[in-house]
């Protein structure tokens, strides 16, 4: 049975709906780490959580809607080794653990559950239980533990060839170590993250370089006020 996960729900509707904000802010497109802060309603909840992002930075990604930016800035794709940068939803946890406590939807990550990179498949940026027919794929349990918890951000939902699949919010692997294209931290916020996102209450991640800050202040007024 195919689990898919991704959503898509229009950007005017999230603009006035939305609660929860993972803000991450990084220097440049080149910078491999930023700083997360985290808003509900006009509420600061946290700020400056040290986060890691791809090897090469951040590329313009395919979320609830593109954000104007210049034609010569980095476009996220398929094995760049970058984050990708806008606005996307977050719409499931998963982790080790058979269940858990939060208020995302959970997915249990078995053996067999995979998420498939290969751009001609079918499948192409799902989550599946593994049928052994996949040519590229990465396990959802993985044996160094940074997926032992971890949050699904809805990034590049029509699958769109070669634009960049499975992206996620989990462990880091180190302090100030890059990951290949996710967003990852240290276990502790992580899961105070995971506890506190409710999809009752539409949580983003808005990933930017601090460029582009304005103009999300634009777009989300509710960050005028706590920040």
């Amino acid at each position: 049975m195919i689990k898919s996960f991704l959503i898509s729900i229009s950007f005017s509707t999230l603009l006035f709906s939305s609660q929860q904000i993972l803000l991450v802010v990084a220097d440049d497109f080149n910078s491999s780490t930023a700083k997360l802060t985290c808003i509900e309603d006009d509420q600061l909840i946290c700020k400056d959580v040290k986060v890691n992002l791809g090897k090469n930075g951040l590329g313009w990604g395919i979320g609830l809607q593109e954000i104007p930016h210049a034609q010569n800035e980095p476009i996220k794709h398929e094995g760049d080794k970058r984050a990708p940068a806008g606005v996307f939803l977050l719409t499931e946890s998963f982790g080790y653990a058979p269940q858990h406590q939060g208020k995302l939807p959970y997915l249990y990550a078995d053996k067999n559950l995979i998420c498939v990179d290969d751009s001609h498949s079918p499948f192409y940026n799902q989550i599946i239980e593994a049928n052994g027919n996949e040519k590229s794929f990465e396990h959802m349990r993985r044996k160094d533990g940074q997926y032992k918890i971890g949050v699904v951000v809805a990034h590049n939902t029509n699958a769109t060839p070669n634009r960049g699949s499975c992206i996620f919010l989990h462990i880091q692997k180190a302090p100030h170590h890059p990951t290949v294209g996710c967003t990852s931290m240290q276990e502790k916020d992580l899961l105070k993250i995971v506890k506190w996102l409710n999809k009752q209450k539409n949580p983003l991640l808005i990933q930017i370089p601090k460029s582009y800050f304005h103009s999300v202040k634009l777009l989300y007024p509710q960050l005028k006020n706590v920040l």
